[in-house]
């Protein structure tokens, strides 16, 4: 059965804003805690958050943790997704939970766009369904069943970032270099994110948000450029980063 991507956000810290903002000030404070968390005010909050973005003073934010459901997502996403190392994770295991109710699977646009390959695509999850079934009647364990199910199998995970890594996150997975699956996971996370800590993601997204393009020659263009003299938008970093990409698995 075809799936598609779900995102809860399960937990957060208590007034992420808050908390980011109560650390901070308590670096450049001489008063104590109990008197800086009296003395702080939402709409100082706000303010001073973004006055630690300009700055790039990001380590407060790692007091904010947020912790997400995700559903729908293929093998294939949550293998790039736990390349990113600050966070923690925890992924229903085919080696624990048999798949002989049916597979569910995920299809990538490019073939559900097509009737004839998803056709061909809906019969190689049905033999594979059907292979992985029969291993089980035979006795074979699931730990080793698993073997024959496809990349494109829906898994299930709870992710749990910082704020700051999650900002890097979205600079990373929310670009248009990213796969679609992953780029579409991150785009959910996001909006789960701002409704509880607006200003902490409002300026996140991928990296030309800010106009600034690491992806040289492999650049999608949609940063304009700033000289209006057909610059590539790029054109500033170009000689350090063009022969070298940021690479996404």
């Amino acid at each position: 059965m075809e799936v598609t991507a779900r995102v809860r956000l399960l937990r957060h810290t208590g007034d992420p804003e808050r908390a980011v903002a109560l650390a901070a000030k308590l670096c450049y404070s001489a008063v104590g805690i109990d008197k800086l968390s009296e003395k702080i005010e939402k709409g100082e909050v706000r303010e001073f958050l973004k006055r630690l973005l300009e700055m790039r003073h990001l380590s407060p934010f790692e007091h904010a943790s947020f912790t997400f459901g995700v559903e729908g997502i293929s093998r294939v996403t949550s293998h790039q997704l736990v390349r990113h190392r600050i966070a923690s994770y925890s992924q229903q295991s085919q080696r624990y939970v048999k798949k002989t109710g049916g597979l569910e699977y995920v299809i990538p646009p490019s073939i559900a766009g097509n009737g004839v390959l998803k056709a061909q695509y809906g019969r190689v999850m049905a033999e594979l369904q059907d292979t992985y079934r029969q291993f089980a009647e035979a006795g074979i364990a699931a730990e080793d069943a698993r073997y024959v199910l496809p990349n494109a199998a829906e898994t299930k995970m709870v992710v749990t970032m910082n704020a700051r890594e999650l900002r890097h996150f979205f600079q990373q997975r929310c670009c248009t270099r990213a796969q679609w699956e992953i780029r579409k996971m991150a785009e959910l996370m996001l909006e789960r994110v701002r409704e509880v800590a607006p200003t902490l993601f409002a300026d996140c997204g991928p990296l030309c948000v800010s106009g600034f393009c690491p992806e040289g020659d492999m650049s999608c263009g949609r940063v304009t450029s700033k000289s209006g003299k057909g610059e590539k938008p790029h054109a500033r970093i170009k000689a350090r980063r063009s022969k070298h990409p940021i690479t996404r698995e």
